[in-house]
């Protein structure tokens, strides 16, 4: 159909508001699973120290009545240790950008003040439950904490090929582990026999933290119930189709199947989260630095370590490949 002739339309209109809607979306994740569930304690040097101990295994303890007591000898405690890393980020933003009207935020440093801050955090989590060794640095090296993977020595298997090593901390530094030159699929008795490793170290593991492809994985083994749809109630939850595991039952306990964005899909982490936490030096500061222009610029610096109580009380699997 044509259109009469003189009407005026938008194609040709000059002064039309734009439509700009009062919103930014971001799909970025900010889950950070690890660093959310594990308790702060203060940290006071760059090299965070503590101590770690264990009873004597138990033994058939029958002594003659009346008899002289002899003496045990005494073992001496574990000093273990890792490094702080500082975590940073800087933004820089124009006198005039922080002045005109904005869509979306009142407040331009307010907005990337608190993106950055988002990714700290992200940056933090992603530290925390890698395979980062822990250094003590240089005047130009940045140190590094040792991450959950890299502790993890005792209790951990392979389901690779090629001479996988785990030393973790050897008394002098938390080394990063190497992988295997391949990797394999894990079965849901490897994550039993974990479980059952960690607990007879004395540990009580309650989160088995994965990666997306493992946490399929799980979801798909045979002893968790078996999937379902009621297709006959009347409500909304009987329609549903059951195909994930949040909890796993062993011999050993409930175990919660936690996905973890920022950690190695390759690797499966059986924690019991009672020996772990964060020990903070330098909290989360936010600082304006000085102005050498028309423009002001701040940063967000924290630092912190991973504390490592007993690394016996959790466990791994490695090199587990992405296939289901």
């Amino acid at each position: 159909m044509a259109v009469p002739n003189g009407t005026f339309q938008t194609h040709q209109a000059i002064g039309n508001r734009e439509d700009l809607t009062d919103l930014i979306s971001n799909i970025s994740p900010t889950e950070t699973p690890f660093y959310s569930m594990v308790p702060r304690v203060k940290a006071r040097m760059i090299k965070h120290e503590w101590q770690t101990d264990s009873l004597a295994a138990a033994a058939s303890n029958r002594q003659i009545e009346g008899d002289d007591s002899a003496v045990n000898t005494a073992v001496p405690t574990t000093r273990v240790f890792n490094f702080t890393q500082i975590f940073k980020k800087t933004i820089q933003v124009s006198g005039t950008q922080e002045t005109v009207d904005h869509a979306g935020r009142d407040s331009e440093i307010a907005y990337q003040l608190m993106k950055r801050g988002k990714e700290v955090k992200r940056d933090i989590e992603l530290a925390l439950t890698q395979n980062q060794a822990g250094t003590g640095g240089a005047t130009a090296a940045a140190r590094s904490l040792g991450s959950v993977e890299s502790w993890l020595s005792s209790n951990w298997t392979s389901k690779g090929s090629g001479s996988p090593v785990h030393t973790g901390f050897d008394g002098t530094i938390i080394n990063s582990p190497t992988d295997a030159t391949t990797q394999g699929s894990f079965s849901e008795a490897n994550l039993k026999a974990m479980i059952k490793e960690s607990w007879s170290s004395g540990g009580n593991p309650t989160v088995v933290m994965c990666g997306p492809t493992a946490k399929q994985k799980i979801s798909g083994f045979a002893g968790i119930g078996t999937q379902f749809r009621d297709v006959g109630g009347k409500t909304a939850a009987s329609n549903r189709i059951v195909g994930a595991a949040d909890i796993y039952i062993s011999d050993f306990g409930e175990h919660r199947i936690v996905p973890n964005r920022f950690q190695r899909d390759r690797t499966v982490l059986i924690l019991d989260m009672d020996y772990w936490a964060v020990a903070v030096l330098r909290g989360m500061t936010k600082e304006k630095l000085a102005k050498t222009g028309d423009a002001d610029k701040w940063h967000l610096v924290t630092e912190l370590t991973l504390e490592s109580r007993q690394e016996k009380a959790s466990a791994k699997i490695a090199d587990v490949d992405g296939s289901l």
